[in-house]
């Protein structure tokens, strides 16, 4: 298949009722009155959203950035009131979304095989490059913080650690594996207090993952709070009563008290 047959497959609009769920670029238009009296006129704004269905009765919507790129938070619209209001725009989204998207994706992923390989400063300046196209791009944001970590340059790592911990989609589940690398290589620099804001805003978000309580204790004892670590020690067998790690951890605490 080519590039170009697969980038029509990817951004074809589907209805409900063909079965297949919505996915593309779509947009609102929002009517304002300017003015007073005889020099009143109206003025129609356009907003442009990448959306995708996720559930039968819901469309997850995300705004495009300045940039022409999904940014930002991602809100629910019942499925009705999306049909109602928001129109497909499938030719903008194959001639300049989708290059823009495939772009930063690609920018990403440089910067994520270049840290890899300890080639910190060649990361850094592909993390920096992808977020100027997205600032809120999560996995550039977390590939940042972690570069800054590896180099051991904790003011620069404290400024992206305070970023993340605004951004409420850094914590969703698909990015779990990059939330608990960030907080452990924090723990590991001896950024101990930052590590355990970190966690605290981490469980505020999923406050079942029973890693990230375990991850909170080893910050918690690292720092000599001894009652907060077992207290995370515990809410973590809560979730999980066969967690080995855990398990391990309370025994090596009871040989040591």
């Amino acid at each position: 298949m080519d590039t170009k047959h697969k980038q029509e497959q990817h951004a074809t609009v589907h209805r409900p009722e063909g079965g297949r769920l919505i996915k593309g670029l779509f947009s609102t238009q929002t009517v304002e009155k300017v003015g007073t009296g005889t020099t009143q006129r109206k003025t129609i704004s356009k907003m442009f959203w990448f959306c995708t269905q996720t559930e039968p009765d819901a469309v997850q919507v995300q705004a495009l950035n300045k940039n022409m790129v999904p940014s930002g938070a991602i809100t629910a619209v019942p499925l009705d009131d999306f049909l109602a209001r928001y129109n497909p725009e499938p030719e903008m989204y194959l001639k300049s979304v989708y290059p823009k998207m495939q772009e930063l994706s690609s920018t990403v992923q440089r910067a994520e095989e270049q840290r890899q390989r300890g080639a910190l400063y060649s990361a850094q300046f592909e993390y920096e490059n992808a977020l100027t196209v997205d600032e809120e791009n999560v996995r550039a944001n977390f590939g940042l913080g972690l570069t800054y970590v590896e180099r051991g340059e904790t003011v620069k790592a404290k400024d992206i650690l305070g970023r993340i911990v605004g951004l409420d989609a850094a914590f969703a589940p698909e990015h779990k594996h990059l939330f608990n690398e960030f907080g452990i290589s924090l723990r590991k620099s001896r950024m101990v207090d930052q590590s355990i804001e970190y966690y605290s805003r981490a469980l505020t978000m999923t406050e079942t993952d029973e890693n990230l309580h375990y991850n909170a204790a080893r910050a918690y004892y690292d720092k000599g709070d001894l009652a907060k670590c077992r207290e995370h020690l515990q809410q973590a067998l809560a979730i999980n009563p066969k967690h080995e790690e855990v398990l391990k951890f309370i025994e090596f605490l009871n040989k040591k008290k």
